[in-house]
Parts: structure tokens; C-alpha cells; sequence
């Protein structure tokens, strides 16, 4: 345990200590390689940057799964040193620049959700069925689609929905791409179907039954 030095009974908290470069190592090592750039006598200061890639290689054991992991390790060394240190490591020291760089931005679609109670991925199925060929199997499409939407429908409206405003949605969201036939019509729900968010109420319905269970125990008592 450390205290300020200052006044020799405050504890020092990790916020007001330097922030480390890889905190993964701890502090420390990050303090072991502070030490090597005070040493003076060079071939002492390489047995120690050894020594320390040593201590590195226990902390950080999954580094054996990276290819050239002993490079790997040297420049973490160099990188917790704040590429200020002079040892002869047997791999280059790294470019600051390498690790400064911004990541790459990851494309996102940003074009907005024609219906939110659908998702998205709605639009990529009605994309998939619109350039099926007419015929028995872009029928069947239709009518398994209708049905997942109706579903979606019901888990945030929890009133009934007609099969017209199912199929007026599918051809809206569609651009009309898609045309549904005059003679198809969705399956009754049953009276018993309940529809909600996945994982909805769950936590309460567990420790509901936990609770009626734990009850019931005591009566028989």
C-alpha cells in the first residue's frame, strides 16, 4: 500500500497517480520500466529489459496465442516506456505513429428505418422476396413474411391487426415492388398466443415463481 509522500499518511488513489500506457500490465511494471531508463550501465540496463519482457510474458500468458508474440512483448516494452528507452532489443523499436493512428471508421448504414416496430432487416427481406420470380414459392415468401411482421406488430401494439394492414405495410415498405395476392389471408391467432419482447418481464416472472414455490413450502409445512 502506498501513501503521499508529501504528508506520509494520505493514501495515494490510482486518479491521481500517472495513467498507464497499458494497464493490462499493472502498475508495477510500468514502475520496472521507469527503473530501466535510470540505469545507467547499458549491458545492466539490457539484462534488466529482459527481465522484465520475462515478467510481461507471465503476466500476459494469451500473448502466446498472437504470431511473433517475443516481438509482441518488446513492443509493449518499448510502448510502456513511451518509446523512450535504449536497450538493444532484438526487434526494432516501433513507430509512435503505428499506435497513434485512428481506427479505421467502420461503414454504417445510415439511411433511416422506414418502420421501427419491424427492424430493418424487414427491408432486407422485402428487398430478397421483390426480386424473386412470381410463382408458388414467392407466394409462400409473402405469406411466411406477413406473418413474422404481424408477430413483430403485436409484441409493441398489443390490439389486434387486420391481414389488410399487414399487407398494405409489406407493399408500402416495398415501393410497391411487391403485390399480394387477392386470394391470400393469414391464419387465426389463438386466444392462448401472447407476444412480448424477448426477454420482457422474465426476471420478474422467475422470481415471482420462486416466490409463489417458497410460499407454497411453508403451507406444508
Amino acid at each position: 500500500m502506498e501513501y503521499d509522500d508529501r504528508s506520509g499518511c494520505r493514501l495515494l488513489y490510482n486518479t491521481e497517480r500517472k495513467s498507464l500506457k497499458l494497464p493490462e500490465y499493472g502498475r508495477n511494471v510500468q514502475k520496472m520500466v521507469d527503473y530501466l531508463r535510470t540505469i545507467e550501465d547499458r549491458e545492466k540496463r539490457n539484462e534488466q529489459a529482459r527481465a522484465v519482457v520475462k515478467v510481461m510474458e507471465i503476466i500476459n500468458p494469451q500473448v502466446h496465442l498472437q504470431e511473433n508474440y517475443e516481438q509482441k512483448l518488446w513492443d509493449h516494452l518499448f510502448i510502456i516506456s513511451g518509446f523512450n528507452l535504449d536497450v538493444d532489443s532484438p526487434y526494432p523499436m516501433p513507430s509512435p505513429d503505428k499506435f497513434s493512428a485512428p481506427p479505421a471508421t467502420i461503414p454504417v448504414r445510415k439511411t433511416p428505418v422506414k418502420a421501427f416496430h419491424y427492424g430493418r432487416n424487414i427491408e432486407s427481406i422485402i428487398d430478397l422476396i421483390a426480386g424473386t420470380a412470381d410463382g408458388d414459392v414467392k407466394t409462400a415468401m409473402i405469406r411466411s413474411l406477413a406473418v413474422y411482421m404481424r408477430q413483430q406488430y403485436l409484441i409493441w401494439n398489443k390490439d389486434s391487426v387486420s391481414d389488410e394492414t399487414i399487407f398494405h405495410d409489406i407493399e408500402m415498405l416495398s415501393g410497391g415492388r411487391i403485390h399480394i395476392p387477392d386470394d391470400m389471408h393469414l391464419s387465426k391467432i389463438s386466444s392462448d398466443a401472447s407476444f412480448s419482447r424477448p426477454g420482457a418481464g422474465q426476471g420478474n416472472r422467475n422470481h415471482y415463481q420462486r416466490y409463489s414455490s417458497q410460499r407454497k413450502n411453508q403451507r406444508n409445512k
